[in-house]
């Protein structure tokens, strides 16, 4: 059974792959059970790509959130050519290692929501799949095991989440349907992408309505699909600086999602969203 306690449901025009048996019940991918047991032995394969003992892991993950914060400049530029540079050299350069243990925190506290997006992922999956800002690569694994997948691409500008999901996607066996590489620009990638992930990326982008432009001219027409969700607010507390919160910048972004997508129901009470190109 799903983790939000669904028996069945109506599923729409979603087109259906893993997640969904006769009858409309609910039937989980065995990776889905794989990832609430250990996070596909998160802890372990981090250790061992870091070089540390697990009990000093274990005493920088409860505060590996405040950490990265700390990092933050605090403001970016104004002007939006000097934002992006500024933007992507945080990721790629300043945060080092520290956004490793801030997402692996995350993932295992809060296990049953990724695996509701696991589920989701499940659904709409296929082909050739992107997993954009793909982090330490719990759904590109995932999505690595669906046979319906032929070929994972992850996206991550840093380089440490990059290596770290290329170590583990060869020590489960998967380092034949998953490849990593920095951004979209990227020779080796498809055109077109049959489905694509990008969950928890986009409140980090200066101008996120422009990704979603990017996504609607690689996402193929009438077929594919996407998983998105979003969170434009630094907190209230002021613990996410990282996360944009313009009006102009969210106004934009609805705006340009509404014009190029329509969202498709899906049973899950959690934020990420499925979509289709108008």
């Amino acid at each position: 059974m799903g983790a939000s306690g669904l028996d069945m449901f109506c599923h729409g025009c979603i087109p259906l792959s893993w997640g969904i048996a006769v009858c409309g019940l609910v039937v989980d991918h065995p990776s889905i059970g794989d990832f609430l047991r250990d996070g596909f032995a998160l802890k372990s394969q981090l250790a061992e790509f870091l070089q540390i003992g697990q009990s000093s892991l274990e005493a920088r993950l409860p505060c590996s959130t405040e950490a990265l914060a700390a990092l933050h400049p605090g403001a970016f530029a104004c002007k939006a050519e000097a934002l992006v540079k500024e933007v992507e050299s945080f990721y790629e350069t300043e945060v080092g290692d520290g956004h490793l243990y801030e997402l692996a925190a995350w993932h295992l506290n809060s296990a049953a929501y990724i695996a509701d997006t696991l589920r989701l992922q499940a659904l709409i999956a296929k082909g050739q799949h992107l997993d954009f800002g793909g982090g330490i690569g719990s759904h590109a694994l995932a999505a690595a095991q669906l046979p319906q997948v032929e070929q994972v691409w992850m996206v991550d500008l840093n380089g440490w989440n990059r290596d770290f999901v290329s170590q583990r996607a060869q020590s489960l066996g998967l380092a034949h349907k998953l490849r990593c590489v920095r951004d979209l620009t990227a020779p080796e990638l498809p055109e077109q992408f049959d489905s694509l992930v990008c969950l928890d990326v986009l409140e980090h982008l200066p101008d996120p309505a422009l990704q979603l432009e990017l996504f609607a001219k690689r996402l193929k027409a009438k077929t594919g699909a996407a998983l998105m969700n979003w969170y434009f607010f630094k907190g209230f507390n002021g613990e996410y600086p990282f996360h944009f919160d313009g009006p102009e910048l969210v106004d934009k972004f609805f705006q340009t999602l509404q014009d190029l997508y329509l969202e498709q129901f899906h049973p899950y009470l959690i934020t990420a969203r499925i979509y289709g190109l108008r």
